[in-house]
């Protein structure tokens, strides 16, 4: 949810602060105090245009900064690694709302800090702006796509994006809990659309692609002849240092043989007794001494040396005679120059040669467009078709359900919303087959068509409304899609919801954005009292005169919230223009009404 919307210097509002509630909250003020700024500010940290016009007179530059307090399973999210999964909000993570923008931040390199997100702007009077997440520089698109996966406006600039077919899909799919279905879809359609590029990669091979697998064919074959091993090439190197120094080994090897056992060589006994020999000679004399103690330990430690030696003069006659001729060195020789010419074209290891092949082998097998080939993977290509239609047609079914109890529950929900008469048509159509329906969400074209009053003809969607309209067809889906998915872990943002409404439709209007605040966060910019008494919190904007000292600076907007009599004085303000002492009992009945 919005925790804190900060601004700066951004048209008449000089310094402000809102700490929305979390359930609803109300934006109230006279016409022309500069509520829209506030929507201007949200706009702002959402990566839209920066207007250098919007920069209060007289300051340098304008900013905004919107901190979003995200659930504990939205930030669990990031390390769960759950990110294949198709979902109507995120295709590419699988995440939607508040888990999405976490993955998204992630993605630029910004990890929520205590379970925030800090979003904010700058738009310099000259005219450029600078986009900040965390702390950190990033794209304004990047500032977008985490703003729209936590906060979602409906005004009559933004109402716009709903006449999108993606985005009704989008809406759609959400109401339908499809996730499955549409997981199933995508898995099937990705492994069709991979199928289709390797056989136009088949089909549209030409002659530099046949002259690669002739090359590949033939350096397949070169490094089967040879058939290096890992590591060959470095024993062979090691055996031919041997061969090349074989005469200093059996010297070097024998005098050591000889000083420590002369039994291992042919060795004069009269050059004098070997190690062996010499430390068997201590241990009998140490055994001799009939007192224990020391002298038996030191025995102990005599023979335990013995048979280290042991083990070395045993090691060092195995080396005797294994240095090899110099028939074998020209043999490793060769072998090793051998090996030498594929670690240089295919290396720098033998490891690395062993690898090309094996990827050059799978290469191959596209390159090697033989009609028998494309025939192969054409039947292979048609069975993936089959399942992906199956696939589409479960996914179709679903939405077909939902979109039929869509349209008759918000038409439902309009008829409270003081538009008796309008109606809202879901239609799912299949796509014609002989076009190939298939696409990368299934086989449907998703329309939401609106009747915006009886007798007025079915339109699409966001060209069939005024900007009030929209705004409360709006709240009707979003009211449905609450009561049937549960929270949108979202900041929904309504503004001229209550145009041309009064009366008893005005306190059902307020009625249902409280009942959305129950699982989601609601700010609504109003002028009805009967709206704004539902509330949680209740910020008033309000218009001043500049400072006698000050007056270059213009009219000043500031930002309050009321409680108490202070909200008794405003809701009245609202009802009548004044605060007599019936317009005060009203309100304060009113504000009773709506808290039961």
């Amino acid at each position: 949810m919005l925790e804190e919307l900060d601004i700066r210097n951004l048209g008449p509002i000089r310094e402000a602060t809102i700490a929305p509630a979390a359930g609803m909250t109300a934006i109230t003020g006279e016409t022309g105090a500069g509520k829209s700024m506030l929507l201007s500010a949200i706009r702002l940290v959402s990566g839209g245009a920066a207007e250098s016009s919007r920069v209060s007179a007289g300051a340098d530059e304008a900013w905004a900064q919107a901190i979003f307090a995200l659930s504990d399973d939205a930030v669990a999210s990031e390390h769960s690694g759950d990110t294949n999964d198709a979902g109507s909000g995120d295709a590419d993570s699988g995440f939607t709302g508040a888990a999405a923008a976490v993955a998204k931040a992630h993605d630029a390199g910004v990890d929520p800090e205590d379970g925030e997100l800090f979003l904010s702007r700058t738009v310099r009077a000259s005219g450029r702006s600078r986009a900040v997440l965390g702390g950190k520089s990033v794209p304004r698109s990047v500032l977008g796509a985490i703003a729209g996966e936590l906060v979602t406006i409906h005004g009559q600039t933004d109402q716009l994006k709903i006449a999108a077919s993606s985005r009704q899909r989008e809406f759609l799919d959400r109401v339908a809990g499809d996730e499955a279905e549409l997981a199933a879809y995508r898995k099937a359609w990705d492994a069709l659309a991979a199928m289709d590029e390797r056989l136009e990669r088949l089909r549209s091979q030409e002659s530099s692609a046949r002259q690669q697998a002739d090359y590949l064919r033939e350096s397949i074959d070169r490094i089967n002849r040879i058939d290096p091993q890992p590591g060959e090439d470095e024993e062979l190197k090691a055996r031919r240092e041997r061969i090349e120094n074989a005469a200093d080994i059996a010297q070097g090897v024998g005098s050591a043989l000889g000083a420590l056992d002369a039994s291992q060589v042919d060795v004069d006994a009269a050059d004098g007794a070997s190690a062996v020999e010499l430390i068997n000679h201590a241990v009998t004399s140490l055994r001799a001494i009939r007192v224990g103690g020391t002298f038996s330990e030191q025995a102990d430690r005599l023979e335990s040396i013995n048979a280290d030696l042991g083990d070395v003069v045993f090691a060092l006659s195995q080396e005797l005679g294994d240095e090899g001729s110099v028939e074998d060195l020209d043999q490793i020789n060769g072998r090793i120059h051998e090996l030498g010419d594929l670690a240089r074209r295919w290396g720098p290891t033998l490891a690395d040669v062993l690898a090309w092949r094996d990827k050059a082998a799978f290469d191959l097998e596209d390159l090697d467009a033989s009609p028998e080939k494309v025939a192969e993977l054409e039947s292979e290509r048609q069975t993936q078709y089959d399942a992906a239609l199956a696939a589409a047609d479960v996914l179709s079914a679903a939405r077909v359900a939902a979109a039929a109890d869509l349209g008759a529950r918000v038409t439902e929900e309009l008829g409270s919303l003081a538009m008796l008469g309008a109606s809202l048509e879901v239609r799912v159509t299949p796509r014609d087959k002989a076009d190939d329906p298939l696409g990368p969400y299934g086989r449907d074209d998703i329309a939401f068509l609106f009747t915006p009053f009886e007798g007025s003809p079915q339109l699409p969607m966001g060209k069939s409304a005024s900007g009030g309209e929209l705004s409360r067809l709006m709240l009707a889906l979003e009211l449905v899609a609450a009561d049937t998915r549960g929270g949108a872990d979202q900041t929904f943002i309504f503004d001229e919801v209550d145009a041309g409404v009064g009366g008893k439709a005005a306190v059902e209007l307020g009625k249902r954005l409280a009942r959305l605040a129950r699982s989601a966060q609601v700010i609504v910019v109003t002028h009805l009292a009967q709206v704004a008494s539902w509330a949680d919190a209740q910020f008033v904007v309000t218009k001043e005169p500049p400072d006698a000292d000050d007056d270059d600076l213009g009219v000043v907007t500031t930002i309050a919230e009321v409680n108490g009599e202070a909200r008794v004085h405003e809701i009245a303000r609202m009802l009548s223009g004044s605060e007599s002492e019936a317009s005060l009992d009203h309100a304060r009945e009113l504000l009773k009404e709506s808290a039961l």
